[in-house]
């Protein structure tokens, strides 16, 4: 007989609390757990749908008078990095890539503090210790890599970890869970960077979207998502290319808000393999 039992996780909402992106805003999430033998699927078919992974957590934003929030990818077939990126490139040449599981080192840690206090000192990870951190890197369900970038010594001929990536492998692409980078480099432009060879290592491994997190509408810290080209984000329940010549201020009018209900109501959720007994 053959059979199939479709994945019904359960979703829950945070408590408001106050906005990271936009002043005088509270943000709101929409999540599930993320577990078990399908964490697969559910993670593939999530992140097609706005959803971010943070450890066995899927999220999305489901504030109640705000819409800010846009899902991003690139569309790696179409992405060409323009004059400055290919100057970032250039820059960056001497660096080597190590892919490797995702397992956390005293290394990985100290760049992260450094990476935290110099850029997001007041952010709600600013107090994460070497413990939570492993959990950030370790507790995952799916396939997830971390990705090291070095640079060679000149005196002492020692790799020194400069930035770091982590990263899920999905059936379309490759989501960028969480990067952090040597904030002393600001003129190497890490964080463009590694969006940069993220597109590369997708093409090499022919994999269609590179998934970047969040893209918001006047945030200074979020705008930066703007500048690749190929950029699509996913929007009333699509994903369409961004248009560099429109106005998304409406995204935060409550009026765009969905209920709750009608929200999970049409997630579109996955079918497990079919089995055989």
């Amino acid at each position: 007989m053959r059979h199939t039992v479709p994945l019904a996780p359960q979703f829950y909402v945070t408590a408001p609390q106050p906005c990271p992106y936009l002043e005088g805003r509270l943000e709101r999430k929409l999540f599930t757990a993320l577990h078990g033998e399908h964490a697969n699927l559910l993670n593939d078919a999530l992140s097609k749908q706005g959803f971010r992974r943070s450890q066995n957590v899927l999220y999305r934003p489901s504030c109640s008078e705000c819409t800010a929030c846009l899902s991003a990818r690139i569309r790696v077939a179409d992405s060409r990095p323009n004059r400055t990126q290919r100057r970032i490139l250039r820059r960056n040449a001497g660096l080597t890539r190590h892919v490797g599981s995702a397992w956390a080192t005293e290394e990985q840690y100290a760049l992260f503090r450094r990476y935290l206090d110099a850029r997001h000192a007041d952010g709600g990870m600013a107090d994460m210790d070497i413990f939570e951190f492993a959990a950030m890197i370790e507790e995952t369900p799916v396939r997830t890599r971390v990705i090291e970038y070095r640079e060679r010594d000149e005196d002492t001929g020692a790799d020194r970890l400069v930035a770091c990536c982590l990263t899920d492998v999905l059936g379309d692409g490759l989501s960028m869970v969480y990067s952090f980078y040597d904030p002393d480099r600001p003129k190497a432009s890490l964080g463009t960077y590694l969006i940069l060879d993220h597109v590369r290592i997708a093409r090499r491994t022919g994999l269609p979207f590179v998934y970047l997190g969040y893209w918001v509408p006047g945030s200074p810290k979020m705008g930066y998502k703007a500048g690749f080209n190929a950029l699509e984000i996913y929007r009333h329940g699509r994903w369409a290319d961004i248009d560099p010549n429109a106005d998304y201020s409406s995204e935060t009018n409550p009026v765009e808000v969905e209920t709750i209900s009608d929200q999970v109501r049409n997630i579109s959720l996955p079918e497990p393999p079919v089995s055989r007994s």
